[in-house]
């Protein structure tokens, strides 16, 4: 077989499987017929016709019938997908869970960005600082230093660490 005549076989196969599933819904969709009914009805009406053998029809309609099938399946799947994914517990469950694992990211992420926050905050004795109060971490003294200069130990406890307010 040349290559011409297989893909014009090939086309005449596509063709008569767009024409069977199209003639196959109009008369299961009307509720005339149930699918098995449809299918060998079109077989039948294609074949007294002269159009297509009876090979090439049944053929097609095996193909016809696995995918509709597939779709029935894939549909019915899907709607016990769909119930259990909407059952109000699972949804109230979820919920809780995702809002645990945002809380938990968020708490963890506001945690470090306190750490990186109070580090650069944080001023030793001996530092040259700017205008304003340093609040010593030991013993919560404050000092306000009012131009800038180099930091003294804590004149309460006479410890080392502050943290910086403007």
């Amino acid at each position: 077989m040349t290559d011409n005549n297989q893909k014009k076989d090939n086309q005449d196969e596509v063709s008569l499987y767009e024409k069977m599933v199209s003639q196959t819904e109009e008369l299961v969709g009307s509720g005339r017929k149930t699918l098995d009914e449809a299918l060998k009805r079109v077989q039948d009406d294609w074949s007294s016709a002269g159009n297509f053998t009876r090979e090439q029809s049944e053929k097609i309609s095996t193909y016809v019938k696995r995918d509709i099938k597939h779709i029935v399946d894939s549909a019915n799947k899907g709607k016990t997908n769909v119930k259990e994914a909407v059952d109000p517990k699972r949804i109230g469950v979820g919920a809780k869970s995702i809002f645990s694992r945002i809380l938990s990211s968020t708490a963890e992420t506001l945690g470090d960005w306190a750490k990186k926050s109070e580090g650069n905050l944080e001023f030793k004795t001996g530092e040259i600082t700017s205008p304003g109060s340093l609040t010593c971490k030991e013993c919560g003294e404050v000092i306000h230093m009012k131009k800038t200069a180099k930091i003294p130990p804590c004149p309460k406890c006479h410890k080392t660490l502050y943290r910086k307010s403007y």
